[in-house]
């Protein structure tokens, strides 16, 4: 993604998961917008934006971070939100095993207090250790965790996957987490 197109990517997650307030944009129950509004209130706040850049952003995320609607018109984010939201997604049954990547500098808290949403609604968790490594890294040296996904669900924690292949969940217990060595 071209530097114009990461800042617009950076500038649509923080508005469509954390603040649509700030540019005086409403999200519907599921998180969807018009298209067209968050154009117009992004205008109205200073930011440019076309409808062919947000199109072009949705196709080509690596990451799979917003949604279109099949007419075009709505968008959303997958996940993330710290917004109250509802992403209408069923719980399914997890694989044996999903991955967490964090900072080393967090283990010793996490592996004693478990994996917390924080900010958000849920945990986000990964299907391989390359995508666990990738986001650990974004905040410093990194760790991988390996959750026994399988096993919390038989014990009857609930997963979802979102549409962009993130596996929620709304906390993980110290119990469930292995350090993955990489």
């Amino acid at each position: 993604m071209k530097n114009a197109n990461v800042a617009v990517s950076k500038f649509l997650s923080y508005i469509l998961r954390h603040q649509p307030e700030r540019i005086g944009l409403s999200l519907d129950p599921a998180g969807w917008t018009s298209v067209d509004a968050l154009i117009e209130c992004a205008a109205r706040n200073g930011k440019r934006l076309t409808r062919e850049q947000i199109v072009g952003i949705v196709e080509m995320s690596d990451k799979q971070r917003f949604s279109l609607s099949e007419d075009g018109n709505q968008i959303r984010a997958n996940q993330g939100h710290s917004v109250n939201i509802d992403l209408g997604l069923a719980p399914v049954e997890p694989p044996e095993q999903l991955y967490h990547g964090t900072a080393t500098r967090f283990l010793t808290s996490i592996l004693k207090e478990g994996l917390q949403p924080k900010n958000r609604h849920h945990v986000h968790l990964s299907l391989d250790v390359e995508t666990a490594i990738a986001v650990g890294q974004r905040h410093g040296s990194p760790a991988v965790l390996a959750i026994s996904s399988r096993r919390m669900s038989a014990e009857g924690h609930l997963f979802y996957c979102s549409a962009n292949g993130v596996w929620l969940t709304d906390a993980v217990p110290p119990r469930y987490l292995d350090v993955k060595t990489i």
